[in-house]
């Protein structure tokens, strides 16, 4: 099962609908990706590293460890609250339950792409996540 079908399943299976996988991966393909269309995983850490708070967050997603919660509101202000409700539109849902579920499955996605390192390695290791959020403040 690929990351975009594992995210798909554990979002249909969060907000509680029997939603067609294709239809959900979909959403989910357009909210992730990047102008390639591809999934931008390393785009999204450097962009939580970046803010503070969220690089903590992020790096536990990445490690080895346990993975640490987000809130439904840092997804929206990631993401942007016009991606949400558009995703969320996508869904069928209001944005808020799209939060919640982007919330729940995010970190499970991200710690399975990184498995092994290779996100790390894409986003200039762990190191190079922090002195990428060190220069925005430096």
């Amino acid at each position: 099962m690929g990351i975009m079908e594992m995210g798909a399943s554990l979002l249909s299976q969060k907000l509680g609908v029997d939603l067609d996988p294709n239809v959900v991966a979909s959403a989910l393909g357009g909210l992730l990706s990047n102008s390639s269309g591809e999934i931008d995983f390393a785009g999204i850490a450097s962009k939580m590293a970046s803010s503070g708070d969220l690089g903590a967050i992020v790096g536990s997603w990445l490690g080895d460890g346990a993975n640490q919660a987000i809130s439904a509101e840092s997804i929206s202000s990631i993401f942007g609250s016009d991606k949400v409700a558009e995703f969320a539109g996508k869904l069928g849902t209001d944005a808020g339950t799209a939060s919640s579920g982007l919330a729940d499955i995010l970190p499970q996605m991200m710690d399975k792409s990184s498995s092994g390192g290779s996100l790390l390695e894409m986003a200039g290791g762990a190191g190079g996540l922090l002195g990428a959020a060190k220069s925005l403040f430096g």
